[in-house]
Formats: C-alpha cells, structure tokens, sequence
C-alpha cells in the first residue's frame, strides 16, 4: 500500500515532520517556495501543512489533483480558499486550541500594559525622565471586562481575569445561560456590555457579522473611559473610528496586536495617545509554535492514515477511535444515498435523514455527510464527504437529520427520503452483524439486498410466470445473475413487485430496452454502486 505523500511549506518544528513519518506518511520539507514553484509539485502531494505563508488559492487547488487534507498550523485560514476546497473535495483543519492559551495570556498582559502605561511608562524612564505623576494608572481589581466572544480562548481570558478580582460579562450569540455559569461570566447582549465594560476584550473570528463589530455607532455606546483589546482577528474594530475615540479621551486606552491590513507597516492608529501595539504576537510563544505543528501533524496523519477528521473547517469531525465503528454504517448511508439517488425522479427539493435504534446514538454528521456523498454522485463525479453538502446547498436543497429514540423492528436503521415533484421516495437499510449492510425497505416495499456492484432493478406486476420470463431473457442475452432479491407490497399477489437482481456484468442498453419490453414491467433501470 502506498504511504500518503504530505509536503510541509512552512517553517515549523522540526518534530511535526516527525510524526507524520512515525503514523506512516512520507514527508517532504520545502519552505519558501513562490506560487509558481508550488503549481509544479503540488500534485504530487495527499496533503499540505502550513502556517500563514503559504497561500492555497484557487489555481493551487486546481493544480493539487491528488490533495485530500490542508492543514493550518494555527487557527486563521485566512490564507487558504476554503470554499474552493470544499468544492474540490479538500479538507480543510486548524488548530484551534495549539495556542488557546498563549494568545489569553497575550490579552492579559494587553490589559495590563494599558491599565498602568507600562510602554509609554518604559520608553520614558530609558530616556532619563522620571514622571511618576505622567502616569497614574487604574487597577484592574473591581472592573468590569466585556468579552466579546467566549469561546475557547474568550472562557480561559476569563478564568485569569476572575483570578485578578475582575467581573466578567460576556455577549457570545451562541453562549447559553448554563454555560455562562459554567466559565463564571454574566450572559449579556451586546448593547449592555458595550454600556458597562471598563475594559473590553474581542475574541471572535472575522466574519461578515462580526465585521467592524466595534463600529463607529458602538464605540459610541461603551462607557467613558473603556480601554479596549484586540487580540482576535484585524477587522473587528473600525479602526479610523478608535482613533478619534482615543483622541477625544472618550477611549481611555487600546492595544491591538492585529489589524486590518498585515503587516501593519503604516496604519491610522500609529501615533495615538495610550495606544499600545504590537506584531500580531498572540501566539508566539516557543510552546504555542510547538503545539500547532505538532498538532496539525497529528490530525493530519489521522486522517490520511486512519480516516479520523479533527477540527476540520468543512467536514464533521469523526474521531480515530469513532471510525472504526462509524466506518460500517457511512458505507450504508453512502449506498442509501447513491440508491436514492438513482432511483429518484423529478424536482428534488429535499432530503431526509433518519437515524434510529442504534444507529440514533452515534456522531450522525458523518453519517449524513456519507449519504450526501452517495446521493450527490449522481451528479458530480469527483463528489466526496467533503464537497457533497456543498453541493447540496448549491443546488438548493434542503437537507434534514432526525434521530428516533426509538426501538424498531431493527436494532439500527437509517432511512433516506428524497421529497420530488412526484411525491417522497424512500429507502431504508440495515447493519447484519454490526458490519454487513443491507436494504431492508424500498419505496414502501420490503425487501432484504446487498448494494453492490452492478444490478437491475425492476417494479413488476406480482403475476405468475414474470420471474420465469425475465430471467430466460437474461440467459440468452448472455447475462449472469448474481443474486436475486424479491419484496411484494401485497401478499395476496395482486399489486406491485419489486425485484432487485445482482449481475456479474453491466447490463447493455440494448438489453435494457428488451426488458422493459417484458409483459408486467412496469418500470426497470439499471443501479451501480
């Protein structure tokens, strides 16, 4: 078996090389390449780890025909077109907690630094002056910090500042009351922080709501005197705006160690009264640069190796220990999927996902993600877990997972839905021993099949002689029937059939057309898997 090839472009330690050769890929190590030198290898490699040099734009993903897995040695993919990666089939991982607390703990000394001056106070006493009257700072003891995001690196800003006697309130549109408790914080919108915060600190990623979420119009909602801290994302904070804030002294103090534009070589804010900055620095620590790389090689070996997905961007993570035992029944949804998807006609408008029995316990958004891929590869064909619910939602369609608790007939049991112009169409499969899967259901008829390889599948009128008809047609067409699988929707034989025949060989159009042509067909198509 051929070893997974991943190229590392950028400087890291050396010891993520390391790993990824002991978990069993091979590694090359070329850093500083131009775009152009990357476009002439990249197609050589299953994966890419980076850091914030590197740029994955669209024409090197067009170019990386054999790339599975980008890495970010960080959390910023600001680098990396992760929408073209999904679309093509990449995924795409950070790591987002290598250094969760380096870059707390930078925010923490920002807060410092401004309630006491510690720079302007520092770069006076080394030019011989003595002001100690210039520089009469507050406590931080007492005050109230405004988090701005409270998530992993927000939740550990809190614990040090409840360590420093400091209140917290927190505004996070996803954090909920329990949680809130759980991390010490005051749950609150956004108006109400900005109105009480003595200090305010961001911790959220830029995205088109958070976007200069520190406007004009907020700055002036926050309370006379607020110093503020950057320590997230450049883009979060109008930064002509903080700067007649500061001049004005409604601003009492900011310190920023990203910005809108890096490097930050000129920028509106140099030269402001009580204004602190530095280098984007949040996770420059020796430990932090060690973390990530060793880390990003971690995940990323799982997931060429193993098929384990952690902190993925654009796949549900799918641990290395929950493979083994998800692998069956994503092989399941994935064939559900492609079954339905052959089988379904008309406007497809939207798909269901029900999950029950066992199968209601598990991590369903692999699981889904499997269905999606079999389903969509009726329409694309470079289609995987990754690109497939892109897809999906490009082609508007609505995609819905329901979890029954349940007990069945079965012990586990995934049900696949297409809503169509036609009315819903719906299949429904097993795992025999925790590992064989097998349908158990179609269109309402119950039938028990493997989905594998190539078969006929056939909706007849339950007559006598049909069987006998249709396989002598076969036998002198020279196609050999593997197995051969029966469901009837009723017993009394009078209604419909369905019939669903393994062949050892793909079966000819010419000899699709005699089928159809056999008295009771009703309908008959050829199925792949």
């Amino acid at each position: 078996m051929t070893k997974p090839k991943v190229l590392i472009s950028d400087k890291m330690d050396p010891n993520a090389a390391r790993i990824f050769e002991e978990r069993g890929c091979d590694v090359d190590v070329i850093t500083g390449q131009s775009p152009e030198e990357l476009l002439k290898i990249i197609g050589e490699y299953d994966g890419l780890a980076i850091r914030s040099s590197t740029k994955v734009t669209a024409d090197i993903l067009e170019a990386a025909t054999n790339l599975k897995v980008i890495g970010r040695a960080g959390i910023g993919v600001d680098n990396v077109d992760v929408p073209v990666a999904s679309a093509k089939g990449v995924v795409v991982m950070n790591t987002p907690f290598g250094n969760s607390i380096t870059t707390a703990e930078h925010a923490i000394a920002m807060i410092m630094a401004l309630a006491r001056q510690i720079p302007d106070a520092n770069e006076s006493t080394q030019a011989g002056k003595w002001e100690k009257s210039r520089f009469m700072g507050v406590e931080v003891t007492g005050k109230t910090l405004g988090l701005i995001g409270a998530g992993n690196i927000g939740s550990i800003v809190a614990s040090r500042a409840l360590g420093l006697k400091m209140k917290v309130i927190a505004f996070d549109p996803f954090l909920t009351d329990e949680r809130a408790v759980e991390i010490g914080v005051e749950n609150v919108d956004l108006d109400a922080l900005l109105a009480r915060a003595d200090f305010i600190t961001l911790h959220t990623p830029l995205t088109d709501q958070t976007r200069n979420i520190l406007s004009r119009e907020n700055l002036g909602k926050t309370k006379q005197g607020v110093r503020i801290v950057n320590c997230a994302r450049g883009g979060l904070i109008d930064e002509e705006a903080l700067r007649e804030a500061l001049d004005s002294g409604h601003v009492a103090g900011a310190a920023l160690d990203v910005f809108t534009e890096e490097p930050a070589k000129e920028n509106v804010l140099f030269g402001a009264p009580n204004f602190i900055c530095t280098p984007h620095l949040g996770a420059s620590t020796t430990e932090a640069q060690v973390n990530v790389a060793l880390q990003v090689a971690e995940q990323m070996s799982d997931y060429l190796v193993n098929g384990g997905v952690t902190n993925a961007l654009n796949l549900p993570s799918l641990s290395a220990e929950e493979a083994p035992k998800l692998t069956p029944y994503m092989a399941l949804a994935e064939r559900l999927g492609s079954l339905v998807g052959q089988l379904a006609h008309g406007n497809l408008t939207q798909i269901s996902i029900e999950r029950e029995g066992a199968a209601a316990q598990l991590n369903g958004k692999p699981i889904g993600a499997a269905v999606l891929s079999g389903f969509m590869s009726q329409y694309s064909d470079t289609v995987n877990m990754v690109n497939a619910p892109f897809l999906a939602r490009e082609r508007g369609l609505d995609v819905r997972e329901i979890r029954h608790d349940r007990e069945g007939v079965y012990h586990t049991l995934l049900r696949v839905t297409v809503a169509t112009s036609q009315g819903d169409r719906s299949v429904a499969g097993t795992l025999f021993g925790n590992e064989n899967p097998r349908l158990v259901e179609i269109f309402g008829i119950g039938i028990e099949a493997e989905l594998s390889g190539n078969m006929l599948y056939v909706v007849n009128e339950d007559a006598p002689g049909f069987i006998g008809r249709l396989g002598t047609l076969l036998g002198e067409q020279g196609i050999n029937i593997g197995t051969f699988h029966l469901g009837r929707r009723d017993e009394a034989g009078d209604g419909d059939a369905v019939l669903l025949l393994s062949l050892d060989s793909p079966i000819p159009s010419k000899v699709m057309d005699m089928v159809c042509e056999v008295p009771g067909v009703r309908m008959a198509m050829p199925l792949a898997f």
